[in-house]
């Protein structure tokens, strides 16, 4: 044999042992049946149709992000015109993106402007309110509220993301769906058939905020709280639901539900986390809670108001309900807990929204839908018959057709399976339903190269050259085509990968992988078989193609 060929034919053996090794014998060497389909189903990751699972669409409702910006911007313009005694009657918000300034001092209407200049104009605009005359009305400008948008889907994908991932899911997907103003969300997560908690790790506003309690006293109802306070409340508070406790002449404790006027703007939020871990609670073993830890910058904070509000209380607010409101004793920096009737799997479960960040706006379902097992079973069940079927329809069809030939195209299609399979499994990649389909038209697209290079050889033939002539040139003049069709199919199946969703991305992975292993076996290893069937051909023999 020549050495050239030997060379090449090792390095073939190489590779399919190489994908056999990868496929059924890593990562434990298998001493039996069960461990190699044990080895094999750990490469080969099934998406959501073949494994089952959970498929969900959610909306991220971005005005709440758009409304949340026009409050804070409200509250910042009523603290600069305080600091520079600028007389106003009111600064409110019209609507999620309109403020109403009324009655503004004329003789300070140039530092008004000034202000309005050097603070907000780059995101908002002012004209004259309607009907007052010293009234101006701030409009919040599109490219801002396009900026709210993406930066509000971005936060959420990341946050959604990494509260999903430490849930410890296989392989979930979660990315944008629909147009650019849709807003919607596909998270879809393999394996998992029971949704509830990670829709609800998922829903989570995670939005942890210290404020202070106005009212030492909660009350029983909102209506309580308002006629307290003649009907309207404080200037820069709010009421907030939550729950109270009392001790009992048992001594345990009593909980109700209760209102709290608390201080409208937070001391610390969600975002000055540094940390948060669920712990056993030290006064009630078999409860838990979440301890905190705060960043520097917040801490510099906080540490000056917990020393200035001694003995007042402080409330700790989850998803805007008070969870509960301790009494300040004494300064506090960077620590803190967060107390309730947790059990360690929902402390748990706090403390990794806390981690995770909280969502910048409420989370909608438009969509939900579990894939049984049982399901998926048979979608594998009926893609590996289809295959199974096609490639045996393949492979007969080209013995029949081209004889010895045959079975060289036949040896290279196998071939070309086992990389593609042991490729999928090395890189990661999940199987689909459609990734199957994507299979079985790597197979056509593997008879499809054969078919040129078999052609052009009996073209090559009839044209009276010899044999091992008519094999080179067959080869060599179909190279050209086989790489155009296989470079346009894999430009196809890029645009399908860049903006398509899960199962369609995997057809689109599968197809690829299926080409470029096409080329390998149909180019080089069958030309390989070819040469090698060739040097033991007896002088005069004819080619069986």
């Amino acid at each position: 044999m020549n050495p050239n060929l030997k060379w090449k034919a090792l390095f073939i053996f190489s590779v399919i042992l190489f994908c056999i090794y990868f496929l059924f014998g890593y990562p434990v060497f298998p001493t039996s049946v069960a461990q190699v389909k044990d080895n094999f189903g750990k490469q080969i990751k099934l998406g959501l149709d073949l494994q089952g699972g959970t498929h969900l669409i959610l909306q991220v409702q971005v005005q709440e992000a758009i409304a949340q910006e026009t409050d804070t911007t409200v509250d910042r313009l009523t603290t600069l015109l305080r600091s520079k005694n600028i007389h106003f009657d009111e600064v409110r918000r019209v609507d999620d993106t309109h403020i109403l300034v009324r009655n503004v001092d004329p003789a300070q209407l140039s530092q008004f402007r000034d202000i309005y200049d050097a603070q907000l104009a780059t995101e908002w605009d002012m004209s004259a309110a309607a009907g007052d005359l010293n009234g101006y009305t701030w409009t919040l400008r599109p490219s801002a509220v396009a900026r709210i948008q993406e930066s509000t889907m971005t936060q959420s994908l990341e946050t959604i993301e990494r509260r999903i991932n430490a849930l410890g899911l296989t392989e979930p997907t979660i990315q944008p769906r629909g147009g650019r103003n849709a807003n919607e969300i596909l998270v879809q997560l393999p394996g998992e058939g029971d949704p509830t908690r990670a829709m609800s790790v998922i829903q989570a506003g995670g939005q942890l905020e210290l404020r202070l309690v106005e009212d030492p006293v909660p009350y029983a109802s909102q209506a309580e709280a308002l006629s307290r306070h003649g009907g309207v409340l404080p200037p820069g508070t709010e009421l907030v639901p939550g729950r109270s406790e009392t001790r009992n002449p048992s001594g345990g404790f009593d909980t109700a539900e209760s209102w709290y006027v608390l201080s409208r703007a937070p001391v610390v939020t969600g975002r000055d986390l540094r940390s948060a871990v669920e712990t056993r609670n030290s006064s009630n073993p078999g409860m838990w809670q979440v301890n905190f830890t705060l960043s520097p910058e917040a801490a510099r904070r906080f540490g000056p108001f917990t020393e200035q509000n001694k003995g007042r209380q402080m409330a700790i607010v989850l998803e805007h309900r008070v969870y509960s409101a301790p009494v300040i004793n004494g300064r506090i920096d960077d620590q803190g807990l967060i107390e309730g009737n947790f059990s360690q799997e929902s402390a748990h479960d706090l403390a990794l929204v806390l981690r995770a960040g909280a969502l910048p706006a409420s989370i909608k379902y438009l969509e939900e839908r579990t894939v049984g097992p049982s399901l998926g079973a048979d979608s594998i069940r009926h893609g590996v018959i289809a295959s199974i079927v096609g490639l045996v329809a393949v492979m007969t069809f080209m013995l029949i057709y081209y004889r010895g030939a045959g079975i060289n195209a036949d040896l290279a299609l196998i071939l070309n399976l086992i990389i593609l399979i042991a490729a999928l499994g090395y890189l990661g990649a999940v199987l689909t339903l459609p990734g199957i389909a994507g299979i079985i038209l790597t197979v056509g697209m593997g008879v499809d190269s054969n078919v040129l290079i078999f052609e052009r050889i009996r073209e090559e033939l009839r044209n009276g050259k010899a044999v091992g002539a008519a094999v080179s040139g067959g080869f060599e003049h179909a190279f050209k085509t086989i790489i155009d069709t296989h470079v346009t199919t894999v430009v196809s199946a890029a645009i399908l990968f860049a903006f398509g969703t899960g199962p369609i991305k995997g057809f689109a992975v599968t197809l690829t992988i299926g080409l470029v292993a096409n080329l390998f076996t149909s180019v080089f290893a069958s030309r390989v078989i070819f040469d090698y069937g060739l040097s033991r051909r007896e002088p005069g023999e004819a080619l069986s193609i």
